[in-house]
């Protein structure tokens, strides 16, 4: 028995087609800027939009104020997970994911 709850394939699925989306969107913008910076941009629109989100499930800024270090600890240790499996990904895979095909 697992104490993980159900998962739902098609919320997975658009979960992925939504960061793909993404990927794709910044993969485009690297055609004319530095990967570096969109990376940046990209990383700040995230906390911008994931800042936005935590706004809306509070009445006030001094209820949010109350909560940062709860809602900046939370979506830190979100990414330290995404990242760290998407870098153990790139090791793992590395020759098939940089090496150019043909």
């Amino acid at each position: 028995m697992t104490d993980q709850p159900a998962r739902d394939p098609k919320l997975e699925d658009e979960f992925y087609k939504r960061a793909d989306d993404i990927i794709a969107l910044a993969n485009k913008m690297a055609d004319t800027a530095e990967r570096g910076r969109v990376g940046g941009s990209l990383m700040f629109a995230s906390t911008r939009f994931n800042c936005w989100i935590s706004a809306t499930g509070f009445r006030n800024a001094e209820e949010m104020a109350a909560k940062r270090a709860e809602t900046v600890a939370y979506f830190l240790e979100g990414y330290r997970q995404m990242l760290e499996l998407n870098f153990d990904q790139y090791v793992e895979n590395f020759d098939a994911y940089m090496k150019p095909k043909g």
